[in-house]
């Protein structure tokens, strides 16, 4: 099959997304001697139209994994704002060290209904956004050989194929239900309503302001954040004060118990 264009289409609120995705793709027109461009949807002017693809283009997907499934506010996008036209497409997503669980195959299912030929799938180990501690310096060698291993297994199957090839078998269940946080004690903890404080180290520089997914933080008050909060930890990883965090209870408890009991090294997987 020829390949005209590749695209790296991703949300990426702490960055670790948008690396995996744009290596890949970059391989990938590399291998097709094709142009590459960037869809970058992770902030809210780049989501208000959606993004259309035809047969001869090959769109390297990425999204953080979120509570075991796809970020839910961005599930709308990704089901209605994208017209495949017979592109093909590798999806991929990344996990903060404890389990990609159902994202990775819902983000097949999501392509799929969109109109794209899926043609190779990864989920890959990432620092997690609330901790400096869980899978701290991934996605790391190792990492990025298996992400070329599946650039390459992904060039081969196109290049070998006359019509855009089976989707592969991944694991998980587009359907089930979002993973529920617990905290030391084993029980549910629940912080949907949590967002981030400012302390006294705040400059009123607007960074925050400037990479909130959401566009939830008050520009004329980077303290206030009237909006909606998806946990992504944007804000916090941006500031280059540090002067974003979290103190809801509930919030670090959870956060604790991912320390705790999570410390092992994630594997990555891919399929084709």
């Amino acid at each position: 099959m020829e390949i005209k264009r590749v695209y790296a289409l991703y949300f990426s609120p702490a960055g670790k997304t948008r690396a995996l995705t744009t290596t890949l793709a970059t391989a990938l027109a590399e291998s097709f001697g094709a142009p590459m461009e960037v869809r970058d949807i992770t902030l809210p002017a780049a989501r208000e139209e959606g993004q259309t693809f035809t047969a001869g283009d090959l769109v390297v997907c990425g999204s953080p994994t979120y509570a075991g499934k796809l970020p839910n506010k961005l599930l709308p996008y990704w089901k209605e704002r994208l017209t495949g036209g017979g592109a093909l497409a590798v999806a991929l997503v990344s996990f903060g060290n404890r389990a990609f669980d159902n994202s990775l195959a819902e983000l097949c299912a999501c392509l799929g209904g969109d109109g794209f030929h899926v043609v190779g799938a990864g989920a890959f180990a990432c620092r997690h956004v609330f901790s400096d501690t869980l899978a701290a310096q991934r996605p790391d060698h190792d990492d990025y050989a298996a992400l070329a291993k599946l650039g390459a297994a992904v060039a081969t199957r196109i290049a070998k194929a006359n019509e855009p090839p089976a989707a592969p078998e991944v694991p998980g269940d587009a359907a089930a239900p979002y993973y529920v946080p617990k905290g030391l004690d084993g029980a549910p903890k629940v912080f949907l309503k949590a967002k981030p404080k400012t302390s006294a180290d705040c400059i009123g520089c607007g960074v925050c302001v400037a990479s909130c997914p959401m566009g939830s933080i008050d520009p004329a008050d980077v303290t206030s954040v009237p909006g909606l909060c998806i946990k992504c930890h944007a804000c916090v990883r941006a500031c280059p004060m540090g002067a974003k965090y979290f103190d809801d209870p509930a919030f670090l408890s959870h956060k604790a118990m991912l320390e705790r009991d999570f410390q092992r090294r994630a594997e990555t997987q891919w399929f084709v």
